[in-house]
């Protein structure tokens, strides 16, 4: 058989040679391994990484609220006329992991007039959107009040992982602290 038959022949078997050498080959299968197993590590390595900073945003934010709900119980707040928004920067100014905390942040105060009144306004609505609805009630002195703070995390990690639980690939964190106002005018509660 001449050459150039032996060419002819081999160039209609090729894709069948090439398939059997390719199956039997060695070389390269460590990367080929580590291209189908880095994909997965690395994204539970980087949901693993978030989930500690969410928890981490999370006990700033209920340490930063339960201070920040301190100066309404003792008065400090009723007493300087502390508006909504410098309250908001109060909190703001304490917080570690948030960015743009300004727009992010939500902060309701709500007073009441016993415990067992007090009721918790959700934060999502049913299409997976913050509820932007908060006001400002630091209350009198012997009053039930329920401060809440709340925004939305950024979440990096791929969805796959499930850290969103808001619409558009956020994660709420929510603080809330609920206390009696101290008798800072001499006033004290009636019930």
């Amino acid at each position: 058989m001449s050459e150039q038959d032996r060419d002819t022949v081999n160039k209609t078997r090729f894709p069948f040679f090439f398939g059997r050498r390719f199956a039997r080959a060695e070389s390269g299968a460590t990367a080929v391994e580590f291209a189908l197993l880095g994909i997965p590590f690395f994204a539970l390595l980087f949901a693993l990484i978030e989930v500690c900073i969410i928890y981490f945003a999370t006990a700033n934010l209920d340490s930063v609220v339960a201070e920040a709900g301190r100066l309404i119980r003792t008065g400090q707040v009723q007493s300087t006329g502390m508006s909504e928004a410098q309250f908001k920067n109060y909190i703001c100014d304490e917080l570690a992991l948030i960015n743009d905390c300004e727009s992010n942040l939500h902060v309701d105060v709500r007073n009441f007039t016993s415990f067992s009144s007090l009721t918790y306004l959700p934060l999502i609505d049913e299409d997976g959107n913050i509820v932007d609805s908060t006001v400002f009630q630091p209350g009198k002195a012997g009053d039930v009040v329920l401060v809440n703070a709340y925004y939305s995390y950024g979440v990096v990690s791929p969805g796959m992982v499930g850290l969103s639980n808001l619409e558009g690939g956020g994660r709420l964190i929510a603080a809330a602290v609920a206390f009696r106002n101290e008798p800072f005018d001499s006033i004290l509660p009636t019930s």
